[in-house]
């Protein structure tokens, strides 16, 4: 079984860090927003193996981008593969408008 390296982007290190943010301050629970941040670490360290599991974005242009999502719980990670690499490049709140989302941050 090939094992990839799982690199993380520092966009979606900001993006987990606003999610741990939000929940920590704003919604004033410390407690969930450190399990929600570690729900996410640890789906995406799984990413070292079969990776391909999660689907590409039906959406273009991050289809043929060969833009991954991968849920978790509320959260869509974003990531391409390359041989030997997964790399994140995005965690993103599943319920906005991920399209406008990526094509702002990827033009």
């Amino acid at each position: 079984m090939e094992k990839y390296v799982v690199n993380i982007t520092d966009e979606a290190l900001a993006d987990m860090e606003a999610i741990y943010q939000h929940i920590a301050v704003k919604l004033q629970s410390p407690e969930n927003a450190m399990g929600q941040y570690n729900r996410i670490a640890n789906a995406i360290l799984t990413l070292d193996a079969f990776p391909d599991r999660f689907g590409l974005f039906e959406s273009e242009p991050e289809h043929s981008k060969g833009i991954h999502k991968m849920i978790a719980d509320n959260y869509i990670v974003c990531y391409v593969i390359d041989p030997g690499v997964v790399t994140v490049t995005d965690v993103l709140y599943g319920a906005s408008d991920l399209h406008r989302r990526l094509q702002n941050r990827h033009p």
